[in-house]
């Protein structure tokens, strides 16, 4: 079966609808049917619960609470490189911008200014530059970390779609993450401007930032953007960043000459929080 085939039920399914029931189901406090559903995920999607701050299931109150875990300090310590890989999951796609295009699939781009929500001045700042896209699968730890210091100037949450983000849908969907639901985080570092952007997708309940909390809901319909430029929110390279209730991918935004990825780095392999994303170049 193709790719647009497989996808297809997405355009048909209620993906609003599902979102907002999961949501509730995973913000619910359901004592022993809350401990069953979390002690079935960690079966079904074999979660490393080692790792995690408090490896006791029974512990969380919500879904969500065990969704959004806390790693052990050790679980993954920071390489000396000038940019750390901000999460746990997997490469979907990373490289140079093509101008203004950056590479989803075979056969599919999508455009700066169509990520940040139309904004050509902030796209324009990354043209030909360099981009990563990161997949978190549901097992993987959902909270996504600083690659560099960097201080908050800006946050725009775009309101879109709700498709899938496996590497199925990236293949099948044209423009998939400038399509979805997101919201985009510019920051000021040493080496110019940085954007990360937390890609919403199917039951993706919300997704929040340590600076402002849960960003959506509400999902009123518009382009929402808020000015941190008077305001000193600084963080340092390994911070938390933010959070998905529930998972999906983060796009980074590089400007020209800023980065040279880890060599070792291929589409579709496995990345973990804290090992050498990339460098500066020389």
């Amino acid at each position: 079966m193709s790719d647009r085939l497989a996808v297809l039920p997405q355009y048909l399914l209620p993906k609003g609808a599902l979102t907002n029931f999961a949501g509730r189901i995973a913000g619910a406090k359901g004592g022993a049917m809350t401990t069953r559903l979390i002690r079935w995920f960690v079966g079904r999607y074999n979660v490393n619960m080692d790792e995690a701050l408090d490896p006791d299931i029974t512990h969380y109150a919500s879904f969500n609470d065990f969704f959004t875990r806390a790693l052990r300090p050790d679980a993954r310590p920071l390489a000396q490189a000038d940019y750390v890989c901000p999460v746990d999951g997997r490469i979907s796609q990373f490289g140079t911008i093509d101008k203004d295009q950056i590479f989803q699939a075979k056969g599919h781009h999508f455009s700066t200014t169509a990520l940040v929500g139309g904004d050509a001045a902030l796209a324009a700042q990354f043209e030909h530059g360099s981009f990563a896209n990161l997949y978190l699968s549901p097992r993987d730890y959902h909270r996504i970390h600083m690659p560099c210091d960097g201080r908050l100037t800006r946050m725009i949450y775009v309101p879109g779609e709700l498709f899938s983000v496996n590497p199925t849908t990236a293949r099948g969907i044209p423009g998939l993450f400038a399509r979805n639901e997101r919201v985009v985080c510019v920051f000021d570092t040493a080496n110019g401007p940085f954007v990360m952007t937390l890609v919403g997708a199917t039951i993706v309940g919300s997704m929040a930032t340590v600076w402002h909390g849960v960003v959506n809901p509400p999902r009123t319909g518009e382009i929402r953007d808020w000015s941190y430029a008077n305001d000193n929110v600084v963080l340092k390279q390994g911070d938390e960043l933010g959070r998905f209730l529930l998972g999906s991918t983060v796009v980074m935004l590089f400007p020209k000459n800023t980065v040279d990825f880890n060599a070792s780095w291929q589409p579709a392999g496995p990345v973990q929080l804290g090992e050498v994303m990339g460098k500066l170049p020389k």
